[in-house]
């Protein structure tokens, strides 16, 4: 059951998509969206890059020219909420219990935004973030610091207005733990959906396809309309074999967040990053 559903509000062109994903899988459910807009702290921020310059934080008054660029972003995501919530009568409730049907907050801090992100998410079902653009490494830290540290799934949007859940979930299978951990996270929106389809991205038969023929045996106990294949890599690689396939289902994709390896942070592998970056027309469930 997905009853809160944390929603990312940074002020930028990606707001739209991400809160309009939220909402159609809050609808199912009857979840609470509470939308949070992280402030960036001017004065923290001056001093970091200052102290990189090696000049003063308030030379060519740096912190005013944050704290205008912050007061924007805020405006426009303070607006966007608003205006959300108008369009969709989505009701304003800032504490429980909440009314019959979906329902929403807002919720300002200042501060490091990966870090209080995190927080907020372990209370959260559910993360829904914007997807990263091209070379846009402060949306991967946002996904990698929601999932590492918060310890729950993460939606990441299609780039087109997503206003029903899909009824098709594909299952990016590998016999692996965050694999498993990526369809137990998943299993409340499976009695939302048609069908759920357990794809398995190998040249060869290997303990990836045994084990995806044992998940739709088990699936089907559930009732669930289920399926399993394994397909061949194409040309271009498995990445681009598992979203053709999720895209040509217009599916929801459900997959496990792999990396390289951990030195002070988790960073996404290759496989991740890809799929991240290139499933444009398809939502991301991921789950590390």
């Amino acid at each position: 059951m997905i009853k809160t559903i944390l929603v990312a509000a940074g002020g930028s062109e990606t707001d739209e998509a991400v809160f309009a994903a939220a909402l159609a899988v809050a609808r199912p459910f009857s979840a609470h969206l509470n939308f949070l807009h992280v402030r960036l702290d001017a004065t923290a921020m001056a001093i970091t890059m200052s102290s990189e310059g090696g000049a003063s934080p308030l030379a060519g008054g740096l912190v005013e020219r944050l704290e205008e660029a912050a007061d924007l972003r805020e405006q426009q995501a303070r607006a966007l909420f608003d205006r959300f919530c108008a369009g969709h009568s989505l009701a304003i409730a800032n504490a429980p219990p909440g009314p019959a049907g979906p329902s929403a907050s807002w919720l300002r801090e200042v501060g490091p935004e990966q870090l209080l992100l995190s927080e907020h998410g372990r209370a959260a079902d559910l993360i829904v973030v914007g997807r990263p653009a091209d070379a846009d490494g402060a949306s991967f830290a946002n996904i990698e610091t929601a999932l590492i540290g918060s310890g729950r799934p993460v939606l990441i949007p299609p780039a087109t207005t997503m206003t029903t859940l899909p009824e098709t979930i594909v299952i990016g299978w590998k016999a692996t733990r965050e694999a498993a951990h990526a369809v137990t996270a998943a299993a409340a929106l499976f009695a939302h959906v048609k069908r759920v389809r357990i794809v398995t991205v190998a040249e060869e038969e290997d303990l990836s396809s045994e084990e995806g023929s044992q998940l739709t045996a088990n699936l089907r106990w559930r009732g669930i309309e289920v399926s399993a294949e394994r397909l061949r890599p194409d040309q271009h690689g498995a990445a681009d074999t598992l979203i053709h396939a999720a895209t040509e289902a217009g599916a929801l994709l459900v997959m496990g967040g792999y990396g390289r390896g951990r030195l002070h942070e988790w960073i996404f592998g290759g496989f991740t990053r890809h799929v991240l970056r290139s499933a444009l027309a398809v939502p991301v469930f991921i789950v590390h």
